[in-house]
Parts: structure tokens; sequence; C-alpha cells
């Protein structure tokens, strides 16, 4: 077995196994180094979500692109134990100018790259240099068929944009013979699009996508509910109780395999505990500034998984989690 593969293979042994022990004794004895990363490429859109905070300006962070040089540097130092690098956070991925490069270089060092988009800056050159990068999956949120259900969420967006870069995307991977990227369709259910989820099932088939996920979307402000919640409560995340408001269906337990297994980079180089840290409130260290697996294991990260062992829910971001 190669050296590389062999040192991704036990450090997977060694996090989940400190994990493992790290459950059993309700302490964080977590070792090794993540296994899993997200690396924001930049962190502002071009669209407007609604209940995204970057969409809706609940965050602001500025408009910062991470830089290729920190990103080079920092995938040098993760190649060797680092098995899933998923290039995306809160802002729009396609909006870096190098987008394709920081994808190649992370595909030459060995790591599994996917990434999420609206696609709409992914134009037909786009789409043949994301397939020559070796991108291995890109998730295509398409929250509709028709362009005014699709706007209702998609605030700016265009589903003919939409449409067309799967198209440019399905083209370039027969024209180059790649199996790669796998090309999966996000449908978030809302209620005013469960009634196209035959329509996009449909279309996902005439597109030539790869796979088709209809998803749960998450609301902030759950609990006194929202004219999104879809009506088929299998699509919701959500259960209303007798007194009117509305509660998680799934239970939160103490413990959380992301935190425990990888964190979240920004694009200004924050270390963040999960995905789910929208608003940067539990910042680690920054990658800038000293070595992740460092940040990985020092006070900060520490005290926050002891705190995930102990009662989850004194985060909010947890009590909104589907993990």
């Amino acid at each position: 077995m190669p050296t590389n593969k062999l040192n991704k293979l036990t450090n997977l042994f060694v996090v989940f196994g400190s994990y493992l022990l790290s459950l059993i004794f309700r302490k964080d004895l977590l070792q090794g180094k993540p296994i899993i990363l997200s690396v924001e490429p930049v962190n502002f859109c071009n669209l407007h979500c609604p209940e995204c905070p970057v969409g809706n300006k609940s965050v602001r962070r500025g408009m910062f692109s991470i830089q290729y040089n920190i990103f080079r540097k920092l995938i040098e130092r993760i190649k060797h134990h680092t098995l899933y690098l998923t290039l995306y956070f809160q802002g729009e991925p396609f909006l870096h100018s190098d987008f394709p490069k920081l994808v190649a270089v992370a595909r030459e060092n060995g790591l599994y790259t996917a990434s999420s988009t609206n696609a709409q800056s992914i134009d037909c050159e786009t789409a043949k240099q994301t397939v020559l990068s070796g991108l291995n999956k890109l998730i295509i949120s398409i929250d509709g068929t028709t362009q005014e259900v699709y706007e209702k969420y998609r605030v700016g967006g265009s589903l003919k944009k939409t449409i067309a870069a799967i198209k440019h995307l399905v083209y370039w991977k027969k024209q180059l013979h790649s199996q790669t990227p796998l090309i999966e369709l996000q449908f978030l259910v809302f209620r005013h699009n469960e009634h196209q989820i035959a329509d996009i099932k449909l279309l996902s088939k005439q597109l030539g996508a790869d796979k088709l996920t209809l998803k749960t979307a998450q609301i902030a402000d759950y609990k006194h509910g929202s004219s999104m919640m879809p009506l088929q409560e299998k699509f919701s995340r959500y259960r209303q109780s007798s007194d009117g408001s509305f509660y998680r269906k799934k239970k939160l337990h103490n413990r959380c395999r992301r935190a425990f297994c990888g964190a979240v980079i920004t694009a200004t180089g924050d270390v963040l505990p999960c995905s789910y840290d929208k608003q940067s409130e539990y910042v680690f260290g920054n990658i800038n500034e000293e070595p992740l697996h460092e940040i990985w294991h020092n006070e900060k990260a520490r005290r926050f998984r002891k705190q995930i062992l102990a009662d989850r829910s004194v985060f909010p971001m947890c009590r909104n989690c589907t993990e």
C-alpha cells in the first residue's frame, strides 16, 4: 500500500477510535488530524436566498476570497491525512476567479473533492475547466422547475442559467470521456415547490444528472412555524406540537461526528467546528497564524468538544442541526 494511503488509513482509525473513546468516557480524547474539511473559496454570493445568512445579509464578514497560495500551502499540510475536501461553506464557490485551480491542486494531492453551487456563473468554458479540474462531485441547487417557483427561494437567480450549466457540464463530461464530476441536483423541498417533486424527477433524468436529492430545508426560526415549511411532513425537519409550536423531529444527542472528524475553514482562514456555525461564533483559530492541526487540538477546540459531550443543547446552532 502506498505510504500516503497508509497514513490516511492510520489517521482514520486514530480519529474514529479516539472519538469512540470520547463517547465512552465523556471526555475529549480526540487524537489524530482532520479527516474531512470544508474550505470556503469566497464568502459572498450572487443570490439572496431568504434562509441563508449571506443571502439575507444577517451575517456580514466583508467580501473575501481565499488566496491561492494560502490554499496550496494548506493542501500541502493536510494531504497526508485528510480524505475528503468540500470547497464550499456559505459563499458561491464559482465566484472565486481560480476555482478550477483550487480543485486541481487538491486533486493533484490525492484529496476527494466536492462542491455545491447555484450554477449561475457556470458557462460553457467554466464547465469545461471544472471537468478538467478533476472535481469528484458537484451539487447543483435547483429548487423549482419553473422560473416563478424557482426564484421564490433562489432570489435573483435564473432557472434558465441553471439548466444551461447542467447541460454544459454533461456535455463536457461526454466530450472529455470523464466520469467526474458526479452531478447531483439538489431540490430543497418547501411548501411553494413540493407540488413540483414529480417534475424535478423527470427534469433530472432529461438533463442527464447522475443523482437527484430531495432535501429538507433548514428554517432559522422554526419554533414559530413558517410558510416555507412543506405540508408533506416527510419533507420537513420539523413537527408541530399540541400548543402550535414546532420542534425538530430528530432527537438531539450529546455527540457529534462533525466536530470530532473535521472542521470548516472560512475564506479569511478562521477555523470553525462545522458548517452550522454560520455566524462564526466559535472560532478556534486562524490558519494564517498557526497550523491547522494545532488549532484543532487547542484549548478552545477541546473546550467546545467537551461541551458537546456534556450538553450539546447549549449551542443554538446545534439545536437546529440534522446530525
